[in-house]
């Protein structure tokens, strides 16, 4: 016998994707996924598709993927969904020496971030 299925963390109506270690801070990648809060997921796509911040590609990769996600996997409707949430954790944090002078060093930081997306369908064509 198998072990029953796992419930789903999420209503029906609602999907994810997630994207880790992103070599980025957290903070530079947070003011990009509040951009994109709350806007239909066209609009969301040309907001990334313009911006000039490097990670707006990663990002931008990552709400097609959860667009995919609810076509897919939940048979939501593409032209109904709303990024709902687009929140920001923290990685793991490379850390690096650079030599200065008199024999001194000093660190370097080099941190990762964690996205998550979650798109919902509206209620209008739900």
């Amino acid at each position: 016998m198998s072990k029953d299925k796992t419930p789903r963390a999420l209503p029906l109506d609602r999907c994810l994707a997630k994207s880790n270690n992103l070599r980025i801070s957290p903070q530079k990648l947070n003011l990009v996924a509040q951009s994109i809060r709350g806007l239909k997921v066209d609009k969301a796509l040309a907001e990334l598709q313009f911006s000039h911040k490097r990670i707006s590609g990663d990002v931008r990769k990552c709400l097609q993927s959860a667009i995919a996600n609810a076509e897919n996997n939940h048979n939501l409707d593409i032209d109904s969904l709303v990024v709902e949430q687009a929140f920001v954790g923290k990685g793991l944090v490379m850390k690096r020496m650079h030599t200065r002078g008199r024999g001194r060093s000093s660190r370097i930081l080099k941190p990762f971030s964690n996205l998550t997306i979650i798109v919902r369908q509206t209620e209008g064509a739900a």
